[in-house]
């Protein structure tokens, strides 16, 4: 019976969306992540009788006919690039962008990804680097002996070293920005990358080109709101519960035909 598998293909769905629910509910105190919605469309249609086909022979049009759905497919999980909530740290390697703008980071390969997250710190070389160890682009090195680092909005970042009382500037941090962001593929470790989708990647200085500006001991939060999370949640589990309605209905059906025959 039809409704079988259409009914599965709902079921299947919401599972799908109740795990991309449970992802964004597991970050919500992660740094710069950004939340996914599950969107879905209907499948091909069985055209039994066509609609505005000829129904006789004096030329009558059929007003309406029949199509019978296959059921649901998932055809995206895109990422929601609001801004999220920024907090003040006191840390002062705690950067966050306010705008469009993502942090450059060279991975150990040579290549580059881009994040949100500007929860950075410093290595053994007083490099600004991830929680990973990758080093920030343009690469940023804090001399021994500074006493105080300070990130202007722009970027440009200046030290004061020890005995001194006028700051050095030592480096310029810029951003970079894409044209659909929603394009950017997720690498984990607050990651993104750039694909065909997103377009290529257009650096930049902060506070020009729409990129935003940077806010030092600061960080953005996931833009994740919990009530709209749970309010998903519940309607994906009722949803659920409907298409397993239908099996159980179908099955019942079935069982009835098949009695038939007995």
């Amino acid at each position: 019976m039809r409704a079988l598998y259409t009914a599965a293909t709902g079921m299947a769905a919401q599972e799908l969306n109740v795990q991309v629910i449970s992802n964004n509910i597991a970050n919500m105190r992660t740094t710069g992540f950004k939340k996914q919605t599950a969107q879905f469309q209907d499948l091909i249609y069985d055209h039994v009788r066509r609609v505005g086909a000829q129904a006789s022979d004096q030329g009558t049009i059929l007003p309406v006919g029949v199509d019978i759905g296959g059921g649901v497919k998932t055809v995206g999980t895109p990422r929601m690039m609001t801004q999220g909530t920024l907090t003040t740290t006191g840390n002062d390697l705690d950067l966050a962008v306010r705008g469009e703008g993502f942090f450059k980071i060279q991975m150990p390969d040579g290549t580059f990804s881009y994040t949100r997250d500007g929860s950075f710190t410093m290595d053994n070389t007083g490099r600004v680097v991830t929680a990973g160890g990758n080093p920030l682009q343009p690469t940023i090195t804090v001399p021994n002996g500074a006493t105080s680092v300070t990130v202007a909005t722009n970027g440009q970042v200046s030290v004061t070293l020890s005995g001194q009382t006028t700051p050095t500037v030592i480096g310029q941090i810029s951003l970079t920005r894409f044209i659909n962001k929603a394009g950017l593929q997720p690498q984990g470790d607050n990651l993104f990358i750039e694909t065909q989708a997103s377009g290529p990647p257009q650096d930049g200085t902060a506070t020009n080109d729409g990129l935003g500006d940077i806010l030092q001991k600061t960080l953005e939060q996931a833009n994740v709101e919990v009530v709209n999370e749970i309010s998903d949640l519940i309607a994906a589990q009722r949803a659920y519960e409907m298409n397993a309605k239908v099996v159980s209905a179908a099955d019942q059906m079935l069982q009835s035909t098949s009695n038939m025959f007995r």
